[in-house]
């Protein structure tokens, strides 16, 4: 099947990128933390962040992605024979996250059917996670419909990534105008943004800095492998300023959206699953018309989370089709049968397999700390390494400065790369074997 390896627009190319940073991180972790870790100051910090580790390491992957046309792996095989680690990295981090992301889409899709069926939530989350079946169904339709997009290539992705970001920021506005007029509202927008200095420390500026890491999908391949359908003429750092923005905007909008509603509702904050499964459909329940608003919320997340997982797909096949020469076909048929086979174990982790631990995790947990903790720091790591140090930053200005565009913070540029970003990289990195290390030992 012939299909456009460019994108059709610079705007087609900032959604379909923003779409892919943009996922349940935004929805369920972003403004939870930003709550809990002194509010404002907190978004102080990851703005700070943002700028001198999330923006120049896109610049870095999108730029050696378009210089060299490739996916992850030959991308940095054009930068030195050993650098391939680093795109071995990127792949395997996608191809495993999206054999647990996937898990949770399929989560999101039932939700989505039950409010739209039988407006109401399913009766109990736990009870419906722990069935051995009926969750691998909702996961192989998620992999179904993710397979499906990426199997029309760079033209799917554009047209699905068109419709679902305007899409996205329309029925979040929605929610957020809902949200914000409940009596009690204003203890949810208090608890996001009211200045807490007694609750920020330096734990708060490690978890700023880690969300950063993770919610802009750095070292995943993803922005390598969009970077490399991109064309000449577009401004590399104006789009990754663009995507940044976009990513930080939703994640503070969803916010806004979410926690009015929780504390009007008298429930208390919550963070990751239990908030999106457990606390918001209580709150719905208790809204006026707030099956209407429950129904528009999933399919909010979900146009989130299909998003993402079509960017995690995309680097696997971008992969086999450049390194095996597959065709898309082949690629995304036996690469989404693999990712679905590969999430078994983790969806039955919550039921039938729930007894097994692996250093103390779980089995979904398990595959979660492999990605989070050890591929993606470690892939950043070497990415600074061989980047700024085996090669030369000057070789990626070049691309970047093509057709009369220029980079005005070059010099900025090269000198986070080589200096600050390594450092706030291997800081994630030791946090995450930290976090290891206190689940092992139970300290």
């Amino acid at each position: 099947m012939k299909t456009n390896n460019k994108w059709a627009s610079k705007m087609g190319f900032i959604l379909a990128t923003a779409g892919a940073a943009i996922g349940l991180g935004n929805l369920w972790k972003f403004p939870y933390l930003m709550g809990r870790n002194g509010g404002f100051p907190f978004l102080i910090a990851y703005l700070f962040f943002i700028c001198i580790l999330g923006v120049p390491v896109m610049i870095t992957e999108m730029s050696l992605g378009r210089k060299t046309g490739k996916n992850p792996v030959l991308a940095y095989d054009t930068i030195h024979p050993h650098a391939r680690i680093v795109g071995y990295f990127g792949v395997l981090a996608a191809f495993v996250i999206l054999s647990y992301y996937a898990i949770i889409g399929g989560w999101i899709i039932k939700y989505f059917v039950s409010y739209a069926t039988t407006f109401q939530a399913p009766a109990d989350f736990g009870a419906f996670t722990a069935k051995p079946v009926e969750p691998l169904i909702w996961f192989f339709l998620f992999m179904l419909i993710t397979g499906l997009i990426c199997y029309f290539g760079v033209n799917g992705i554009e047209k699905a990534s068109k419709f679902m970001m305007p899409a996205l920021f329309v029925i979040l506005i929605v929610i957020i105008i809902r949200g914000v007029t409940l009596p009690g509202a204003g203890e949810g927008i208090a608890f996001i943004f009211s200045p807490k200095f007694d609750a920020f420390n330096i734990t708060s500026v490690s978890a700023a800095l880690g969300q950063v890491f993770y919610s802009l999908s750095l070292c995943m391949g993803i922005t390598i492998t969009y970077g490399s359908y991109l064309t000449k003429e577009v401004s590399i750092p104006k789009s990754c300023i663009n995507i940044a923005a976009l990513d930080t905007t939703i994640a503070v909008l969803a916010g806004i959206a979410i926690f009015p509603a929780v504390f009007a509702s008298g429930l208390e904050p919550a963070s990751g699953p239990s908030l999106i499964f457990v606390t918001l459909p209580k709150v719905f329940d208790a809204l006026k018309g707030g099956t209407v608003f429950a129904t528009l919320f999933f399919l909010l997340v979900f146009f989130a989370a299909v998003t993402s997982a079509v960017a995690l797909l995309e680097v696997c096949a971008s992969f086999v089709m450049g390194t095996w020469h597959w065709s898309r076909k082949k690629a995304v048929l036996l690469l989404a049968t693999a990712i679905f086979l590969l999430g078994i174990p983790s969806s039955l982790s919550f039921g039938p397999l729930a007894d097994i631990s692996i250093l103390n995790y779980n089995i979904f947990d398990f595959v979660c700390m492999l990605t989070d903790n050890i591929f993606l720091p470690l892939g950043g790591i070497f990415m600074c390494y061989y980047v700024a140090w085996k090669w030369s930053p000057r070789n990626l200005i070049a691309e970047i400065e093509q057709d009369g565009v220029r980079f005005k913070l070059a010099k900025a540029w090269v000198f986070l790369i080589k200096f600050i970003t390594p450092v706030m990289v291997a800081i994630v990195t030791i946090t995450g074997f930290i976090t290891i290390y206190h689940t092992v030992t139970g300290r």
